[in-house]
């Protein structure tokens, strides 16, 4: 999977950067075509000779000045890679790439790419598990951006713990995966909902849920980066980061969303439905403002149509469609009536309880429901790894096929 693959080899800082140079033979005799970007203190480690060597090609260290003048060479680089993969990653290498705080060739070259971006970060334990240590690298999953999770043992400080750089021999792995899920994900269409829907009582007040949509969006990003040609119909969410290849309609209603899902599933080789849909809508639509000595002593509700079931009624034979299910009791038994009545070929759970509050956080606890009755439970974790497990799952039923 890596023959004839261009990639760079961004070196930062670290004393595992001595790894570098059998994770350059490694990528060469694979078949890439490695080209090397240092950072300034990743020649204290291992020399640009040494990479130099194994490559074949010149390293990068510093910008280059075109004919009129100008700094050249983190363009070619970003725009010439299929990928990048930055290993050693050090905990400030991290930190500029989440803030964006371009101040060497190595962020330049990240920032001008338009490829999909490894990290293999190396650090020590107390640096790994710090809080913006974790913030970073959530900042840089929501971008679409690959995390290869350091190892266990002992580190350079002679503390035993996570932070060892994953060995070259596994990150090769890693990459060779890579490219074989996305071979597998690409030119495949996939329609997705977020967030929630608002039903409007009058034109400024509405009915609504909590739902943030950063499963959808962290869903959509990561098929995205696999390959696959994503729509993402989204309720009004805030500020959320989605992966540039994803065609993104904006919807309010209920009403609003099952249009354009009604309309773009035909099309579609698989539907996640992640979005919060309002199930209930006010019967009348109040003009303007209702002023308080207007205010109806109740609300007249009806039931919204149910997206999900009717794109199970529409679904052709080789369309995958799979469906979220919010519990507070009975989660596997509601959710595998849900599974089976509107047609679905995996359903996720999620419980709400004190310890798992779905709605607007970072991180969940799930289970995946499948045809044959058989569940796969999840300890907790972020949406973004939430996200990378259904991508991993909806692999696997698409090549069982």
């Amino acid at each position: 999977m890596l023959f004839r693959k261009k990639i760079v080899l961004g070196i930062t800082g670290s004393i595992a950067a001595y790894k570098s140079a059998l994770l350059a033979r490694l990528l060469v005799k694979a078949g890439a075509e490695v080209r090397v970007v240092m950072s300034e203190s990743a020649s204290e480690f291992i020399t640009p000779l040494t990479l130099h060597t194994l490559t074949k090609n010149p390293v990068n260290q510093s910008f280059t000045i075109g004919n009129q003048g100008e700094w050249v060479n983190h363009i070619e680089l970003g725009l010439w890679a299929d990928a990048i993969l930055i290993a050693p990653a050090s905990a400030n290498t991290l930190a500029h790439c989440a803030a964006g705080i371009c101040d060497s060739l190595l962020i330049a070259v990240y920032m001008s790419a338009r490829c999909p971006v490894f990290f293999a970060p190396a650090m020590d334990v107390d640096m790994w598990h710090h809080p913006a240590t974790k913030r970073n690298i959530d900042q840089l999953k929501s971008f679409g951006n690959h995390i290869i999770s350091p190892g266990t043992g002992e580190l350079a400080s002679g503390l035993i713990g996570e932070g060892r750089m994953c060995e070259p021999e596994d990150i090769v792995d890693f990459l060779e995966a890579f490219y074989t899920s996305s071979r597998l994900m690409r030119g495949k269409k996939v329609l997705i909902t977020a967030g929630p829907t608002i039903e409007p009582i009058d034109e400024v007040r509405y009915i609504s849920n909590f739902s943030s949509g950063k499963m959808g969006y962290a869903i959509a990003s990561e098929l995205a980066s696999r390959g696959a040609e994503v729509t993402l119909v989204s309720g009004p969410v805030n500020n959320l980061s989605l992966h540039p290849s994803v065609k993104l309609i904006h919807v309010l209603t209920a009403d609003e969303m099952l249009n354009a899902c009604t309309v773009a599933f035909p099309q579609q080789d698989v539907a996640i439905m992640t979005a919060a849909v309002a199930d209930f809508k006010p019967e009348a639509v109040h003009t303007g403002k209702l002023k308080k000595d207007q205010a109806p002593t109740e609300i007249k509700l009806q039931l919204n149509k149910d997206i999900l079931a009717e794109l199970g009624k529409i679904k052709q034979p080789g369309q995958k469609l799979i469906g979220f299910a919010l519990e507070t009791s009975e989660g596997k038994k509601n959710a595998s009536d849900k599974l089976a009545r509107k047609n679905l070929d995996m359903i996720v759970l999620n419980m709400l309880n004190k310890d798992n509050q779905v709605f607007g956080s970072n991180g969940n606890q799930v289970s995946f429901g499948y045809l044959n009755g058989s569940w796969k439970d999840y300890d907790p974790k972020s949406k973004i790894e939430i996200a990378i497990d259904l991508a991993d799952q909806l692999t696997e039923l698409l090549n069982n096929d």
